[in-house]
């Protein structure tokens, strides 16, 4: 089974992205002003330190010094991002306040019941950049290889505990069916975040987690925690010797956690495409390349009508997914 989560991709243009960014109408004719005439809020529904926390961190600095305009990025955790999302969803349309969410935007619809806010309501901005994510056990758990772990769940069914960066997020997806191809059944435990899910690790309140590596790799760096699969089909750059679930008995076995930008229903299309337009400049800066793959993430940059189709494409696929598999939120 192949599970891709996040594949649109586009070519990042800085001349072609400078020239759309000058070339698109500002909002409206309601206002005279031109947009932004005052700061912007971006809001992170995940923890500080994880992927989405610090892709915003690495991107709207640069985004700020093109719209002159200050940014302020505000974490808003909890509910698998949901507690975010419907902070911005009663927000103005008016490109002051945007959300930089996760892979939870396309299954918490499926997975989350009586939620105050329709995600599908939410303006498409960009996909900006996907994470692989990895799987980890703490340093005193016995299994050192993704076989002994399997061994070790099926000799203890439902005795380990595997925290994700939430309910309904991309690891929580990746970890469900991992559990269910691998015959095993492991304790979810859902956190705010997947930096909050490693200081946990660390410190030995869980047998393991399946997040990003980016959140990961720190503490397993630092020898309190081990890396023993990855979720994409081909071993990453930074953790070459950590083999890939696909080749590991899992084949097609492909789930990155991905992070994108919209906004409240309401805002004008040329808001969205501007905001686009800054979000691809950055994007194809060198420098911003190369922290994020630092990070470990690979840049995207969709335009609003690319990321709008990779949505309700994904909504539709992640609802078949959890109809499927069973899935459930904790």
């Amino acid at each position: 089974m192949t599970i891709t989560l996040g594949r649109t991709r586009m070519t990042l243009s800085r001349r072609g992205a400078l020239g759309a960014a000058l070339a698109l109408p500002l909002a409206g004719r309601a206002s005279a002003q031109a947009w932004p005439v005052r700061s912007i809020r971006v809001v992170v529904p995940f923890a500080a330190g994880g992927a989405a926390d610090s892709a915003a961190r690495t991107i709207f600095p640069r985004v700020s010094e093109l719209l002159g305009q200050t940014i302020v990025i505000e974490n808003r955790t909890g509910a698998g991002g949901s507690i975010g999302a419907a902070a911005v969803a009663q927000a103005a349309g008016d490109g002051y306040t945007w959300l930089f969410d996760a892979s939870s935007h396309i299954v918490n619809p499926s997975l989350l019941r009586n939620l105050p806010f329709d995600y599908a309501a939410f303006v498409p901005v960009s996909q900006v950049a996907t994470f692989p994510q990895a799987i980890a056990v703490k340093e005193a758990f016995p299994a050192h290889t993704l076989a002994e772990l399997i061994a070790a769940a099926k000799a203890r069914p439902g005795e380990l505990s595997f925290g994700t960066q939430g309910n309904a997020t991309a690891g929580h997806l990746a970890l469900e069916l991992f559990q269910q191809r691998a015959g095993i059944r492991l304790t979810h435990v859902p956190y705010r975040g997947g930096a909050d899910a490693a200081r946990d690790l660390a410190a030995g309140n869980v047998d393991g987690v399946l997040i990003t590596a980016l959140s990961a790799g720190p503490i397993v760096q630092s020898g309190r925690a081990r890396m023993l699969a990855v979720t994409v089909l081909e071993r990453l750059a930074n953790w070459p010797d950590v083999p890939t679930l696909h080749e590991s008995g899992f084949p097609g076995f492909d789930m990155s956690e991905w992070v994108g930008l919209v906004a409240p229903a309401g805002t004008p299309a040329a808001l969205a495409a501007r905001m686009h337009a800054a979000i691809a400049q950055v994007l194809a800066e060198p420098a911003v390349r190369e922290r994020l793959a630092q990070l470990g993430a690979v840049p995207v940059g969709s335009d609003p009508e690319s990321f709008g189709r990779f949505l309700r494409e994904g909504r539709e696929t992640m609802a078949r997914l959890v109809r499927e598999a069973g899935i459930q939120a904790n």
